[in-house]
């Protein structure tokens, strides 16, 4: 599937800003078999005063920029054409979840795609016992790594209501596990613990997801966001598969990789820092169109 993408992403300052500086991950990954970047830009309003882009440890491209000069706003627009591959049915080849561990004892590297650094804590995700009680309700003995991931997947999906307005991007798993409500980024949180304490190497994918207009209804432009979800290494023989709470549904080629990560922090679209005070209001759009 060929697609072409826009973002929007929009600040408005109540005080203008006498300087910032920002970390960029933007532009869909290259994958092998998987997904590739025909063409990509990023434009930023008003112009960086320095720009310089790097590689982060998860192979992520990234890009710097420093404004120095007073500015009211900061407008970021990313365009993209990507090709993503369908993925082939496979069956499950996953460990039983009592056999992961001598997996994992086998596995020597610390590469970035490492089932280690996906195992315990990270920046925004702690232990949370309310949490890892859930992911053991009605956990079974017999059951694959593969069959759990998709069980706490379907449950999440069934429990929880996706509300835009219950929680913000700093909203802890915690608080939106209470409110059983929230949007994209809390459901992945809160699957990623309920994996890591049951001993399943889990991690956060940020990308972009096609949606489909109901059916006698025309697609509305900027009606998609930035959309998270879960990746779980099944063993050696598996792999690493990814699964969507928000939808309870497969990755498929309606999904876009831009960033793949331990949680929110590795891979925030925007962050930075930025001299100022008061609020400020924050805008944000994504395009996802097939190419005919």
């Amino acid at each position: 599937m060929l697609y072409d993408l826009t973002l929007h992403i929009g600040y408005i300052y109540d005080v203008p800003a006498s300087g910032s500086h920002h970390i960029l991950r933007l532009l869909p990954l290259s994958l092998p078999e998987r997904q590739r970047l025909v063409a990509g830009s990023v434009k930023i309003e008003p112009h960086p005063d320095e720009t310089s882009n790097f590689t982060d440890f998860f192979h992520h491209p990234a890009t710097y920029i420093m404004l120095r000069a007073p500015h009211e706003k900061l407008d970021i627009r990313m365009q993209a054409r990507v090709m993503v591959q369908p993925q082939p049915l496979t069956a499950d080849f996953s460990p039983l979840l009592e056999k992961l561990p001598e997996e994992l004892a086998d596995y020597w590297s610390a590469e970035p795609g490492s089932p280690h650094h996906f195992l315990g804590a990270s920046p925004r995700l702690g232990e949370v016992p309310e949490i890892a009680a859930y992911a053991r309700k009605d956990l079974k003995s017999g059951l694959t790594v593969h069959q759990i991931a998709e069980k706490i997947c379907a449950r999440i999906h069934a429990d929880f209501k996706y509300d835009s307005s219950a929680t913000t991007v700093d909203t802890t798993p915690a608080e939106a596990f209470a409110l059983k409500r929230g949007v994209c980024q809390d459901f992945a949180h809160v699957m990623i613990i309920a994996l890591r304490s049951l001993g399943i190497p889990a991690g956060y994918v940020s990308g972009f997801l096609r949606t489909i207009p109901p059916p006698g209804k025309e697609r509305l432009e900027g009606a998609d966001a930035m959309h998270a979800w879960v990746r779980i290494w099944c063993g050696e023989t598996t792999g690493w598969i990814e699964l969507d709470p928000t939808n309870n549904i497969a990755v498929s080629s309606d999904h876009v990789v831009v960033a793949y990560g331990r949680d929110y922090s590795d891979v925030a679209p925007v962050i930075g820092v930025l001299k100022s005070y008061g609020t400020h209001q924050t805008a944000q759009s994504v395009d996802v169109v097939p190419v005919k």
